[in-house]
């Protein structure tokens, strides 16, 4: 294999991690220099801006017609959210579970993975479906919102802190980030394609092992960092809410661009894992767990990731 392929794939990688962070912090000194509340900042912007790899990558798949990539990027990334992230954060740390988790965030997020199943039933996301999603989007946001107003902005989850920047700078950053996104998408999505042609593995596992991987290394190294320095506040909210907007916002806006006919394995195989993730990770959160994932339970969610990743390559 050509190693220029190799360099380009990891310099588009590298591009969707700088801009994407760049991008969420020059977007949140936007939104304090308009005085918008830490908590709204929070469920709006650092939100949809930690899904904006997963996003560039999707349309920039859909477009150039690798559409097995487009969805398998999201239901990749959010396997390795639930396996892979929590499951070495708990390992390093064990994670308190809220009681919100479990009542608000989880049957969301459960509902709108049951949603995309129905939707791929017939193998094909249509742009009537994509339109589905972001209004589920919106209510999502709207509702996330409300919850916010009913607690103190102290205590919420995505309250986010950070330096202040000058306006004219903050603004130039976010355009730079968003041409950075764009750039290290193309590269990621031209670069994975022709390296799974020439080893002759399918794009839907390319993108579901690296390409998912890489667009899910933002949570995975700030949950490690944090783990290590023992912040209990860590939230699993967060991370089922980073699932959800993957599907309504990113599945949403990519299928509405670009409709998709996708492959049945990802019907068959891929979706239920995800499903079967979530519920694994629910049965670990019940309160009869004492309010607290342990380690035992980070190292088997962390072996089904490593079994799944197996399974899709052998299979």
């Amino acid at each position: 294999m050509d190693n220029r392929i190799i360099f380009l794939l990891l310099l588009g990688l590298f591009l969707l991690l700088i801009s994407g962070k760049y991008l969420v912090e020059s977007s949140i000194s936007i939104a304090r220099f308009f005085r918008i509340p830490a908590g709204i900042i929070g469920l709006t912007i650092v939100a949809f801006g930690t899904s904006a790899p997963e996003l560039l990558v999707s349309v920039q798949a859909a477009i150039q017609g690798h559409p097995d990539m487009a969805v398998g990027n999201v239901v990749g990334s959010n396997i390795s959210n639930i396996l892979l992230v929590l499951g070495l954060t708990t390992i390093i740390f064990p994670l308190v579970v809220k009681k919100s988790s479990i009542v608000v965030d989880w049957p969301l997020m459960a509902g709108v993975t049951l949603l995309l199943l129905i939707f791929l039933l017939d193998n094909y996301l249509s742009r009537s479906e994509g339109v589905i999603f972001l209004v589920l989007f919106v209510l999502y946001i709207l509702f996330s919102i409300r919850q916010v107003r009913f607690k103190n902005a102290e205590d919420d989850d995505r309250v986010v802190h950070g330096k202040m920047q000058k306006w004219w700078v903050s603004i130039l950053v976010f355009v730079v980030s968003c041409a950075g996104l764009a750039y290290g998408a193309s590269l990621l999505v031209d670069n994975a394609a022709m390296i799974a042609e020439h080893v002759g593995i399918s794009e839907r596992v390319i993108s579901i092992s690296m390409v998912a991987l890489g667009t899910s290394l933002p949570e995975l190294a700030t949950s490690i960092i944090a783990a290590f320095k023992k912040e209990t506040e860590i939230s699993i909210g967060n991370i089922l809410g980073s699932n959800i907007m993957n599907i309504v916002s990113v599945l949403g806006i990519t299928i509405l661009i670009k409709p998709i006919h996708a492959v049945k394995e990802i019907l068959t195989i891929d979706v239920p894992w995800m499903f079967g993730a979530a519920v694994l990770l629910f049965l670990f959160m019940l309160p009869a767990r004492k309010g607290k994932i342990v380690r035992a339970e980070g190292i088997i969610m962390f072996l089904a990731y490593a079994i799944y990743i197996y399974f899709i390559f052998i299979s």
